[in-house]
């Protein structure tokens, strides 16, 4: 079966601090030899809540298939 998405981004998270789900941003913190490091932090207390490591390969394959011909 093919996969119908290849990643997400997370709108809302649940945050401690707040006791709920809330909108989160997200901003790269680390760029890694094999990917970059994302870090979401709550939009209502500005704390860290999660976060999701992209990895190069998947960036690269996204690149070529975007530039078709």
């Amino acid at each position: 079966m093919e996969q119908s998405f290849d990643q997400f981004n997370a709108s809302l998270l649940y945050c401690d601090k707040c006791r709920k789900a809330m909108p989160v941003r997200e901003r790269l913190l680390l760029i890694l030899p094999d990917g970059e490091l994302y870090d979401y932090t709550c939009q209502g207390c500005n704390s860290s809540i999660g976060s999701k490591t992209e990895r190069a390969g998947l960036k690269q394959t996204m690149m070529k298939s975007g530039s078709g011909g």
